[in-house]
């Protein structure tokens, strides 16, 4: 028998999840069966799948040995932490991630993913121990392409993660973005809807007019800032959160992104210095219309993150529209 006592970060967790968190190379059916052959007590009492876990409980686990030997992980605090702090508190950070950085692994990077600078990042704070903690990492809340800029956010602790979830998922959360496509938008700004089909086998999406077999809804609305009559700067928001939905909707409308070789084509990018698409998350406003528990002080807050291509001379050689 081995006795567990939770820490403030365990509170929340079901016990399924729970035991799945902490003993990572349990298979997941072998949780189930522990759990219904009564093999946890939780405060003296057995434990179901759906228990709800509260910091301070006491779980006992009559299970093998072994699980409570954990596998050897790799070192994060040797992970250079590589993005901006646009905003931190005791509860999360925003983090302005440059373009070409993943936010989680891929078959391509399992190492030096955005996920793993932040806990990085905290560990060399002193705000994160993974010694001192069960099932509990801090965590992304929401992602971004790997080739875009922009804010993504971080919760430090189980309380902000669960409420930011929360919160993304009643879309209270308002993210907008700042892009610069070729041509000159007509009309100057608008709000369309379309549908987008993803093929994860190529890892590229195709938007029409008309809905069909495995294509989604989406919208996207914009506003143009300022063009030189090539080139032209427009301010985005996004209403349905597809992959790739800005560059390849833009492109659909016949406005595809600078810099942008996927959904745009290399010779329209020849002379440009761009090396990833010129896009950025770089407005979020906590538009919160309910309750915010532990982050309800951030209700009504906007934070911003300057596009990386701002400062560019393509970008001062723009002329603002009246």
């Amino acid at each position: 028998m081995r006795e567990i006592v939770l820490g403030k970060n365990d509170g929340g967790l079901r016990l399924d999840k729970f035991m799945s968190r902490t003993f990572r190379t349990m298979p997941p059916a072998l949780v189930r069966k522990y759990i219904r052959l009564k093999c946890i007590r939780v405060n003296g009492v057995h434990g179901k799948a759906e228990t709800v876990l509260q910091a301070g409980d006491v779980l006992r686990f009559y299970i093998s040995d072994e699980f409570f030997e954990k596998a050897p992980s790799a070192d994060l605090s040797r992970v250079t932490p590589d993005f901006g702090v646009v905003y931190e508190d005791e509860n999360i950070i925003l983090m302005n991630k440059p373009a070409g950085l993943i936010c989680q692994p891929d078959d391509r990077e399992t190492f030096n993913t955005l996920a793993n600078q932040l806990v990085s990042y905290l560990i060399r704070k002193g705000e994160y121990d993974p010694a001192a903690e069960h099932a509990f990492v801090p965590a992304l809340c929401n992602r971004i392409d790997r080739n875009t800029q922009g804010i993504v956010i971080g919760a430090k602790n189980s309380a902000a993660l669960m409420m930011m979830n929360e919160k993304i998922k009643a879309r209270e959360i308002d993210k907008g973005y700042r892009c610069l496509v070729f041509g000159v938008p007509d009309p100057a700004q608008g709000d369309f809807r379309a549908f987008l089909k993803k093929d994860a086998a190529t890892n590229t999406v195709t938007v029409r007019d008309r809905g069909g077999d495995g294509y989604r809804d989406i919208r996207t609305a914009y506003r143009t800032l300022a063009t030189d009559g090539t080139v032209s700067l427009l301010d985005v928001t996004l209403y349905t959160g597809r992959t790739h939905q800005i560059r390849a909707h833009m492109a659909h409308l016949g406005y595809p992104l600078v810099g942008d070789t996927k959904y745009g084509t290399a010779r329209q990018n020849q002379g440009y210095p761009f090396r990833f698409q010129a896009l950025s998350s770089c407005r979020l406003t906590f538009a919160f219309s309910t309750d915010g528990g532990v982050l309800d002080y951030l209700k009504g807050k906007t934070f911003t993150a300057p596009p990386f291509f701002e400062d560019w001379d393509i970008c001062r050689n723009l002329t603002p529209l009246q």
